[in-house]
């Protein structure tokens, strides 16, 4: 499909002769003939963000068109002299008073077909206010405090619809919007990535005998991890549920530093018949986040413990390799 505005072109930008039109690298864009230049129509980059608040996400009632009225994420366009992160910071003062610390880059996406004027790319950012007021500014007409399992349901964009169903499904619950037919959202509607219960111990305990170094574990040994999930209030444990069924876990634990707190992965498994799917990356990507509003500076994993399919995965989640592997949270 031909953007609507290259079609409008008539001028050249750089000389003001009329454009004629061509078929360069695969697709029909103006060409000027007189000096030769052709327009490109490459898509914008812009930023959102996701702002962590008391237990909740910081949306905006939107005060102007495009989808006045609709919930949306603080976002915008980059401006020509900011990096990302500078962009991120300056939206959210203008549009929720709050002064943010940027956590992690969460999500890309694009909007080649959205209704509007210029397509783009958007990078969402996790982030934590640390100060200011929340209160609306520049075009939004409100602002609010969303807790996970109660987003509202006219968001206004798709991509900030993926990017709030992803984090809603790294807590715990289902984001539902009025959206078009078949739109689509990572870890959602099926998969939860939530805390576990007791009642999730026998499976846990089926899924930890899969990991390699735990193929041979005693009778003891698996009495004695019974009890230590039972009993212990140090650990994190994190389950991926899809649809009832319990397909894979990740146990957290923490360390007290003099300059800091660490967090440790110290088990992961997935059910075998549910791998590449994306749910050990999901349940990664949940421990991050629940370690850093523990505060928590750095997530280490033992990673020769893995076999080589193993390895694969803690290079791809950015783990080094061979040995006790740091990866930078906060």
């Amino acid at each position: 499909m031909i953007n609507q505005e290259i079609t409008q072109t008539t001028y050249c930008q750089r000389c003001g002769h009329e454009m004629n039109r061509k078929v360069i690298g695969g697709r029909e864009r103006p060409i000027c003939p007189d000096c030769g230049y052709v327009l490109f129509k490459n898509p914008v980059p812009g930023v959102g963000v996701l702002i962590e608040m008391e237990g909740g996400v910081v949306l905006i009632r939107r005060g102007h068109n495009p989808k006045k009225g609709h919930w949306a994420l603080p976002a915008g366009f980059i401006e020509a002299d900011e990096s990302i992160e500078e962009a991120a910071i300056r939206e959210c003062r203008e549009e929720t008073n709050l002064e943010i610390e940027l956590v992690e880059m969460f999500h890309v996406d694009s909007f080649p077909n959205d209704p509007t004027p210029q397509s783009g790319i958007i990078i969402f950012y996790r982030a934590k206010p640390v100060g200011g007021l929340l209160k609306p500014g520049d075009d939004a007409a409100e602002t609010q405090i969303f807790a996970p399992d109660h987003l509202p349901v006219d968001v206004a964009f798709r991509t900030h619809r993926v990017a709030l169903a992803r984090w809603a499904g790294l807590n715990g619950a289902v984001a539902t919007f009025t959206a078009p037919k078949g739109e689509v959202y990572q870890l959602a509607p099926d998969l939860l990535i939530r805390q576990s219960r007791s009642d999730d111990e026998a499976s846990i305990l089926h899924l930890l005998q899969l990991i390699p170094a735990n193929q041979n574990l005693s009778e003891s040994e698996v009495l004695a991890a019974r009890l230590r999930f039972r009993e212990s209030t140090s650990l994190d444990v994190l389950v991926a549920e899809l649809q009832g069924e319990l397909i894979g876990f990740l146990v957290l634990s923490y360390v007290s530093a003099l300059t800091g707190l660490r967090a440790w992965i110290d088990d992961i498994a997935v059910d075998p018949g549910r791998r590449r799917q994306g749910i050990g990356r999901a349940l990664v990507e949940a421990a991050i986040q629940r370690a850093s509003r523990r505060g928590a500076t750095h997530l280490f994993m033992d990673t020769s413990r893995g076999n080589q399919n193993a390895q694969r995965f803690y290079r791809a989640c950015g783990f080094e390799e061979d040995g006790v592997a740091p990866l930078h949270i906060r």
